[in-house]
């Protein structure tokens, strides 16, 4: 079976990346690291104002789940518009840009649009080889399941999909529409996939997290992220492949699948559960001069994953994509890409 319109499903937080080169002044004026990753409080409000006035500002659509879709649908090209992305933005300029580059990168968005919030946007600000990002998560939190997902027109794009990917970040937003999609995956014998995101889901969220747990059937997750997840349900190992183990063995609805966990650490070996073993996937060499922004790495990993996920390819090739997206998007700044993948 080709890949088709609307076959891939996500749905997460869409943030406008504004990313604009600063000097140090403007990082004191804020009280900015220059290499850090915060999420905006008050005294950040001016800072949105500012960085839009200065000349050379960049606009790129954002958010993890965003991210991922917009590139498989990169490495696939065409048909346009395999992936659907779901997400609440506000209705205003942000709104619009966002709109605008998801056409541009060929994503069927349909977004849940408010007037409460603003829509969320995260700065990023650059001086030299450093970035300092500042996400305000402002509309991406009003998703609402019954406003949006639960539309008859909405709900007949999910039911297209054959494969599904929620970051965990969308789990401090609403888990219900998370847990609606995860199951109608799990009846229909169609493939969920989940990111662990950061560690915070695991230890502040493990509730919702764990309620999803049992219809994920590919989980991602970085090195760090894997620990604390270890940690949180009480593995007592530090041993990757052996939470890798552990996780794939978690109670499962659908036994017709059996789970696959994914662990990026990096520049060292990819781990994944393939079939009963824990197999280990080098990735591709890349001089440390050529790595520009390791930010987007994991979200691209996941991109080239799905793009040959969709394809029905076996895991190692979705593997071997993976490394490939996220190899070609720490040359670059932010989660961005040339015009086509040089892939095969």
């Amino acid at each position: 079976m080709t890949h088709s319109e609307n076959m891939l499903f996500g749905m997460g937080n869409p943030l406008l990346d504004i990313s604009a080169v600063v000097d140090k002044d403007f990082l004191d004026k804020f009280g900015l690291k220059p290499n850090d990753q915060i999420l905006a409080e008050d005294q950040h409000k001016a800072l949105f104002e500012e960085i839009v006035k200065r000349n050379k500002v960049e606009y790129h659509a954002g958010g993890s789940t965003q991210n991922s879709v917009k590139i498989a649908q990169w490495m696939l090209q065409k048909p346009h518009k395999v992936a659907t992305f779901f997400g609440c933005i506000g209705k205003d300029r942000f709104g619009e840009i966002l709109k605008k580059k998801a056409e541009e990168a060929h994503v069927d968005a349909h977004y849940y649009e408010q007037n409460e919030e603003p829509t969320g946007t995260c700065a990023a600000c650059i001086t030299g080889d450093n970035r300092s990002l500042v996400a305000n998560l402002a509309a991406a939190n009003c998703y609402k399941k019954e406003k949006h997902l639960d539309l008859d027109s909405n709900w007949e794009l999910v039911k297209k999909a054959k494969v599904y990917y929620i970051a965990g970040f969308f789990l401090t937003v609403s888990s219900e529409s998370i847990l609606k999609v995860a199951r109608h995956a799990s009846d229909k014998n169609k493939i969920f996939c989940m990111n662990l995101s950061a560690p915070f889901i695991s230890q502040f969220f493990k509730e919702p997290l764990m309620k999803v747990m049992p219809y994920v059937d590919i989980l991602f997750g970085n090195e760090t992220e894997a620990a604390t997840f270890a940690k949180e349900l009480g593995f007592e190992t530090d041993d990757i492949a052996e939470i890798a183990k552990k996780t794939q063995n978690l109670p499962k609805e659908n036994t017709k699948r059996q789970r696959v966990v994914v662990f990026t650490q990096g520049k060292d070996d990819t781990v994944a559960t393939v079939g009963d073993r824990v197999t280990m996937f080098p990735v591709l060499d890349i001089d440390q001069n050529d790595i520009v922004d390791t930010n987007g790495a994991g979200d691209a990993f996941v991109g080239g994953f799905l793009s040959a996920l969709v394809q029905e390819h076996a895991l190692e090739e979705c593997i071997r994509a993976g490394h490939y997206a996220a190899n070609v998007i720490i040359r670059r700044v932010g989660c961005t890409f040339p015009e086509k993948p040089d892939y095969h």
